[in-house]
């Protein structure tokens, strides 16, 4: 009989031999999250800082490593060319696998930037992966200010006039073209 209750799990001599779960509680585990997430950003620093990339850069805010600074330049042969920009990044408890939140803090005139500073980029939000680091991000916006992704536009009016001015572009290369034939 005492058998059959061991097998079920109902005796106390079964649980004496074998050491009760260590209770443990809630908040170690977002400690060592924390730990990690820290050592992940502090690497990310230092890839960044080593990189060489030219017109981004981004550095941890005063002493919190979870909010940093950042800056953006156009790039070369884009109407943004030279101009600086300067971003905020609030990186998440559960970094990298959930995107920073990134936003201008420098007032930017683009079809894919709203008057609040978010930034319509797939890689914050829906096809965001832990492989992405900081730089990625930062040299993806870079681009992202070279030309624009009318499907996703947050300023629908700066959009409408991009539109306006692809159409009108096409309308008289089109024209200028049906003439000299």
């Amino acid at each position: 009989m005492a058998a059959n209750n061991n097998i079920h799990g109902n005796t106390e001599s079964a649980q004496s031999n074998i050491a009760p779960p260590a209770k443990q509680p809630l908040h170690p585990a977002k400690a060592v999250d924390s730990q990690s997430v820290l050592k992940r950003l502090q690497s990310e620093l230092m890839a960044l800082m080593m990189s060489g990339d030219s017109g981004i850069s981004a550095f941890p805010e005063e002493d919190n490593i979870f909010f940093w600074k950042g800056t953006i330049t156009g790039s070369k042969d884009t109407v943004f060319e030279g101009t600086e920009y300067k971003l905020s990044l609030s990186f998440p408890n559960d970094y990298p696998f959930k995107p920073p939140k990134v936003k201008f803090e420098t007032t930017c005139f683009h079809p894919n930037f709203d008057v609040h500073g978010n930034i319509c980029l797939d890689i914050l939000q829906d096809k965001w992966s832990s492989a992405y680091d900081v730089r990625t991000i930062l040299l993806s916006i870079q681009s992202l200010l070279g030309g624009t992704s009318l499907e996703k536009a947050l300023n629908l009016n700066l959009n409408a006039l991009s539109c306006l001015f692809s159409f009108l572009f096409l309308f008289l290369t089109s024209s200028f073209f049906f003439v000299t034939i």
